[in-house]
């Protein structure tokens, strides 16, 4: 089985490319291999490749730089998007779109459902609910990933971040009014190898379980990293940020219940995993 990674060079494309080796036969593409942007090379490259499967995990993900580079955000997560599922259809080929929980205002008080209405806020949103649509019109066979602040060994993302700033400050302030769920790209990558082998297309909802604030999971990256430095909570009005951010994006993963697969674990377990292998890697390259 064949699979297109694109986005290979990203923090989740790394871990998927990695994950999906020991099982088919992988081309990870990077933007030099492969520019979504640009319709006839999708066309060119996946008419030659001919894959089984595209995971489309490509994006522009700045989500405040989105804000002032409206053109290009969409160019990218919407018609990238496109030019990706009017290719694979050519050829057959199935179609996991990778999307994100910032499709969604942020105003329910309960986890979002694969089915609730979306109403993003800000461009990043907007911009990926319209790869979503793109992804839904060409393609016939798709799954839709949608997915929650994301970490892993590659990339920048808030673990590493929060590290960063304890080791160079000796006091941190982290916003205490959005909550969400965690998820580690090793758990992300593992459910989505077992979603391309089946026939069950479809919106799902993709998170480590369980959920709570970016202070509560600040406080919890510290404790298992053994750092003992202050931390307050503050509200995001605190930061000033181009993109406005939804303070509730919980994810409800009701398909993959009903559709016979196992909900990933607890955040908290997946982070102390992540944790130690992190501290690993690290005392090696020392």
């Amino acid at each position: 089985m064949k699979v297109i990674v694109t986005g290979a060079q990203g923090q989740l494309g790394k871990d998927l490319c990695n994950i999906l080796d020991k099982q088919f036969k992988i081309y990870g593409l990077g933007r030099l291999e492969l520019d979504v942007t640009v319709q006839e090379q999708c066309e060119k490259v996946i008419s030659l490749i001919k894959p089984d499967v595209i995971i489309h995990s490509a994006a522009f993900t700045d989500v405040d730089r989105a804000e002032v580079e409206e053109t290009k955000a969409y160019l990218v997560n919407a018609y990238g998007s496109r030019n990706i599922a009017v290719a694979a259809e050519k050829i057959g080929a199935k179609v996991c779109y990778i999307s994100t929980d910032y499709v969604f205002d942020g105003n329910s008080t309960k986890p979002y459902r694969e089915f609730d209405n979306t109403n993003p806020i800000c461009i990043y949103g907007k911009s990926k609910r319209a790869g979503e649509l793109f992804i839904q019109t060409f393609s016939s066979k798709y799954f839709i990933v949608r997915t929650s602040w994301v970490y892993g060994m590659n990339g920048n993302n808030f673990v590493k971040s929060i590290l960063k700033q304890a080791l160079s400050k000796q006091h941190l302030k982290v916003v205490n009014d959005q909550t969400g769920s965690p998820t580690y790209t090793i758990d992300l990558s593992k459910f989505i190898a077992e979603l391309i082998l089946s026939e069950k297309y479809g919106i799902y909802h993709v998170s480590n379980s369980g959920a709570c604030s970016w202070f509560d999971f600040a406080q919890v990256i510290l404790q298992e990293l053994g750092i003992d430095v202050g931390i307050d909570p503050c509200t995001s009005k605190e930061f000033t940020r181009e993109a406005p951010r939804p303070t509730f994006s919980v994810l409800e993963p009701l398909a993959i219940r009903a559709n016979g697969f196992k909900e990933l674990r607890h955040w908290r377990v997946a982070l102390s995993e992540f944790i130690r292998e992190f501290k690993d890697s690290n005392h090696e390259k020392s």
